[in-house]
Parts: C-alpha cells; sequence; structure tokens
C-alpha cells in the first residue's frame, strides 16, 4: 500500500512512518518541517526506496494537490498538527491555520483526487484524521470519554482539533469521502519534542535544574506509549470501519506529580553517580497554566472489541524504555536544548 502520511517527520508521525514501512507499505511524508518536525533518521528502512520526504505545509492547497498527483497514493493518514497546549495559549493563529484550515484544505484536496480514482481504488481508500481525546474536555467528576461522548474543548488547541474533527465529519457525510478518525491519550516515547511533560523533565533532571510542576500536579492523563499508539493507527487504517471513530488509550491514568517521581526513580537507578541524585529534589511547583483541565481518560473498548488492538507496554515498561533512550540519544536533543528550546517555560498567558 503507498501511504501519504502528513506530519511523519513530527513525534508520532514518525513511529506511524516507522511502523508503516517495517510493515513493507511505501510510505510519502507530508511535511513542512517545523520546529518539532524533527525528520529523525530512519536507518535501515530509509535505504529501501519505500520512502520519500515531500516539504509542503498542509494548510496549501497548491503545495497538497501536487502531492497528490504525484504520488497518487492508495490512502492518507492526516497527522500533521501543532500539538503544544503551552504554545497555543501563546499563538492560538498558529493552531487556527495548522490544525483546522489545514485539514480543510486536506479535505478539499482529497475530495478532488478521490474523484480520479478508479471504482476499485475509491473503494480502498481511506483519509485518516489523527485526533486527541482533549476534545472532551475535562472528565473531573470521573468516567471516561467514548465515541460518542460530547465535545468539550477547553484550550486553543482542543478547540482547533475538535473543529478538524467536525469537518472530517462533514466531509464523510455530505460528500461521501471515505473518513476514519481515532482520538487518542498522552502518548510518550522516543523522539518526542523536549517542550512535552516527560522529555522535558527527564533533560532537565539530568541538568539538575528544576522540574516544574503545574499547580499541585495533581492533573491526571491517560499515557500511551507512541509506538502502541502507531500499531493502533495502522490497524484502524487497515480495517476500522468507514465513518467510524476508535478511541485509543493506554489504560494508565496517573497523576503528574506521580509521573515526575516515577521517572526521577528512574533516573536515580540509572544514574547512580549522578550529583542531582535523589532528583525528585528537583521537583518545583509553579503557578498553574491557565484553563488547565484537571483529568482526560477515553474508553477504547470498541478498538479492542472490534479490531483487536491492545497496548503491548504498560506504564512501568514504557516509561523505563523511554528514559534510556533520552539517556542514549543524547546527539538527537542536545542540538534541540542548545538552540531551538531550552527549556524556557510557555503558555504564561493570563485571563
Amino acid at each position: 500500500m503507498k501511504v501519504l502520511v502528513t506530519g511523519g517527520a513530527g513525534f508520532i508521525g514518525t513511529s506511524v512512518v516507522r511502523h508503516l514501512l517495517g510493515e513493507g507499505d511505501e510510505v510519502i511524508n507530508l511535511d513542512k518541517l517545523t520546529y518539532a518536525g524533527s525528520n529523525p533518521p530512519l536507518g535501515p528502512f530509509g535505504d529501501n526506496g519505500r520512502y520519500m520526504l515531500e516539504v509542503a505545509d498542509v494548510a496549501d492547497f497548491g503545495g497538497v494537490t501536487r502531492a497528490l498527483a504525484k504520488h497518487r497514493p492508495d490512502t492518507i493518514m492526516h497527522l500533521a498538527a501543532e500539538t503544544h497546549v503551552d504554545r497555543s495559549i501563546d499563538s492560538p493563529a498558529e493552531f487556527i491555520h495548522s490544525n483546522l484550515v489545514g485539514t480543510f484544505v486536506m479535505l478539499e484536496a482529497t475530495r478532488a483526487y478521490f474523484r480520479t480514482l478508479d471504482d476499485a481504488a475509491k473503494a480502498a481508500f481511506r483519509f485518516h484524521l489523527i485526533s486527541t481525546d482533549e476534545v472532551f474536555g475535562s472528565l473531573d467528576g470521573g468516567g471516561e470519554a467514548d465515541e460518542n461522548s460530547r465535545y468539550q474543548p477547553n484550550s486553543p488547541y482542543a478547540a482547533s482539533k475538535a473543529g478538524a474533527d467536525h469537518l472530517a465529519r462533514a466531509w464523510h457525510k455530505t460528500y461521501g469521502l471515505p473518513i476514519l478518525a481515532t482520538n487518542c491519550s498522552n502518548n510518550y516515547g522516543p523522539w518526542q519534542f523536549p517542550e512535552k511533560l516527560i522529555p522535558l523533565v527527564i533533560l532537565n533532571a539530568l541538568d539538575g535544574k528544576k522540574l516544574p510542576i503545574y499547580g499541585a500536579g495533581a492533573n491526571i492523563r491517560d499515557w500511551l506509549y507512541v509506538g502502541d499508539h502507531a500499531a493502533a493507527l495502522v490497524a484502524v487504517l487497515r480495517k476500522g470501519k468507514v465513518g467510524e471513530t476508535y478511541n485509543i488509550a493506554g489504560n494508565e491514568q496517573h497523576s503528574n506529580i506521580d509521573i515526575v517521581k516515577m521517572i526521577c526513580a528512574i533516573l536515580d537507578e540509572e544514574r547512580p553517580d549522578s550529583p542531582h541524585r535523589p532528583h525528585a529534589n528537583l521537583i518545583e511547583f509553579v503557578t498553574d497554566r491557565p484553563g488547565h483541565d484537571l483529568r482526560y481518560a477515553v474508553d477504547d473498548a470498541k478498538i479492542r472489541r472490534e479490531l483487536g488492538w491492545k497496548p503491548a507496554e504498560n506504564l512501568v515498561t514504557g516509561m523505563r524504555k523511554t528514559v534510556k533512550w533520552y539517556l542514549d540519544n543524547q546527539a538527537w536533543w542536545e542540538p534541540i536544548r542548545s538552540g531551538v528550546y531550552r527549556g524556557e517555560r510557555l503558555g504564561k498567558t493570563a485571563k
């Protein structure tokens, strides 16, 4: 299968690209290579002639149209997005451009391309939109959001993703575009840009810097290892029912403070000679993020029941792999920490 992946140079995208290449697919990575689009090396996967990079903006109709005409993909996985909530607080326009306008452009360009396919190609074609559990808002009273739960986005990021979800649904219902959609919980793992909680804590701790925890650290997220997410996305692409949405969860709901303490304990073991041990002493509570949602959680019974997917990693195994990866890959993250992003706090805009 020839798959066009948007955002394939990003954190989740590169894991998806590797998974597809590992299963023998041909991949076209359409990415504009922003600050977070690191486009990490693919190793042996990059030398088999089945991977191509197209540098383009998903919000550029001409660029997307040219890429579709050039490569003639069998299906599309749309992951390209601005994703960091703190950045969306500071610069919401960028999130509207990439996440909402970009999805609209992708849908329209794909609709035009879809009309050029023969009947067999149309029957096999899918447009898979990858989204987030944040569209459901904060589940402060308990429970888990299923695929039919009400949307209640509370951040500019979540609102832009919710809008993209609604556009995809409308293009399926109105124009018959064969849409698949997924909403996932918080991802972690290798290649994650250091502005996110887990890599930020790991790298700050290695440097002996403070580990900033918003509020009291009581905010709860469900954690999903990125490799498990990639496997789930490909399972949906291959076996999902057109017009359906599937939630993807790690079933590992933990408070932020517990996540940080877990990372510190692993670093204490992995770096017994560190002058910063015990690393938990570096924890510092800071003013909370504006509009910080207390808890996210999704019910993933549908994908488990209908597609037979379940995560291979639990938080203990996945977190240890993640910490070890950052310890072993300083050559990747050190240039980022010394230039593009130095660990500064984002998202402090007051209400």
